[in-house]
């Protein structure tokens, strides 16, 4: 309601196209009651709506889905990779050595560019950990 007041004040009229109401809303007497039942209705649908998504998303939880992209770096990897970055390997190579666990690409290798993310964000939390 308080937004159609402020597009009321801008002079923006609604126009409806179709259906038996046909024609530019009147925002006065019997239009501006039209308009309120049909924002409630809004309001009504979207939070059932909210409702049935939230419903849905703690149930996948009970069954162990907790829904985003499956991990590809399980705990072991980045001790792996900085260890063979030690050794002066490339992150093609190290990604060569590297393999997924788990998920959808379960037995491939990680993308170079996982690899190099995974090193940068150990190097990071390494920095501020040495910072602090």
């Amino acid at each position: 309601m308080t937004l159609s007041n402020q597009l009321q004040t801008a002079g923006v009229q609604l126009e409806l196209l179709t259906g038996p109401l046909t024609g530019i809303y009147d925002p006065n007497g019997m239009g501006a009651m039209f308009f309120a039942v049909l924002a409630v209705a809004a309001q009504l649908d979207r939070n059932y709506i909210r409702e049935k998504t939230l419903e849905g998303q703690a149930a996948a939880a009970n069954k162990g889905n907790h829904g985003g992209r499956p991990k590809v770096i399980d705990d072991d990897m980045p001790s792996t990779a900085l260890h063979l970055r030690d050794q002066e390997m490339s992150l093609r190579d190290i990604a060569k050595k590297l393999i997924i666990t788990t998920g959808t690409k379960k037995g491939q290798h990680p993308s170079h560019a996982t690899v190099m993310r995974m090193l940068r964000e150990h190097d990071e939390k390494a920095a501020t950990a040495a910072s602090a």
